[in-house]
């Protein structure tokens, strides 16, 4: 312990601040509180004049809008604060640090979505091409209907034979029509009537026999003759 204490006490101490730079800290210290101050009490003048400037300039039936001047982010974000606490609506257009504002509107007069999208592009939005918008989107419309209605039905086979051919040949000669094509297990679609042989026994023979004539006297007609 005795040689851990000299060697303590052999360290140089941190050297003490002298008078004049403890003055000099205090002031410095007294200079950034001073300023905090000033920013509070200037920033609380703002959000009185905005709520101020919002009593008498909705209090006219007539406005529905109000406009500020481009700001900073910090008196943007009292001035969105102030307008949801007087119950309005508020919206930020334009570029940070450039020319970005804000327009405080009555909820029953909220901006559109078109009135919306057309300020943060930076367009002019105004009574005159709300009804030019709105007359485009009428003929747009009236466009689609228009092209429906020269759309073609789409066609459907008719596949019933009795309905197809009846305007041709009649109710009754279309419904017999269509009895005798109706399919046939044995025959198909032939009527089993068309394939009967109606011939007597006799006539089939004699058929036969001039058959076997005519295949005996072409069969003699190609036998080549010899001319040795």
């Amino acid at each position: 312990m005795d040689l851990l204490g000299s060697i303590i006490n052999a360290m140089d101490k941190p050297p003490s601040l002298s008078e004049k730079e403890r003055l000099l800290i205090k002031k410095r210290k007294e200079e950034i509180e001073k300023r905090q101050t000033e920013e509070k009490e200037r920033l609380k003048r703002f959000k009185d004049r905005v709520e101020s400037k919002f009593a008498s300039h909705f209090k006219d039936p007539v406005n529905n809008m109000l406009k500020f001047e481009p700001m900073d982010q910090i008196y943007r974000s009292i001035v969105h604060e102030a307008a949801e606490s007087a119950g309005l609506l508020s919206y930020a257009f334009g570029t940070d640090g450039v020319d970005r504002y804000v327009r405080v509107y009555r909820k029953e007069n909220a901006p559109c979505e078109d009135e919306l999208a057309a300020r943060r592009r930076g367009d002019p939005w105004n009574e005159q091409v709300k009804q030019q918008l709105i007359e485009k989107r009428r003929l747009v419309k009236l466009e689609e209907a228009e092209a429906a209605n020269r759309r073609p039905e789409k066609f459907v086979p008719n596949s019933n034979y009795k309905d197809k051919y009846a305007h041709l040949i009649g109710q009754d000669a279309a419904l017999k029509a269509a009895k005798k094509t109706e399919t046939n297990k044995t025959y198909g679609f032939v009527p089993s009537e068309n394939k009967k042989d109606v011939r007597s026994i006799e006539q089939t023979m004699a058929d036969i026999r001039a058959k076997k004539r005519l295949k005996t006297n072409h069969e003699a007609n190609e036998v080549p003759s010899n001319n040795n």
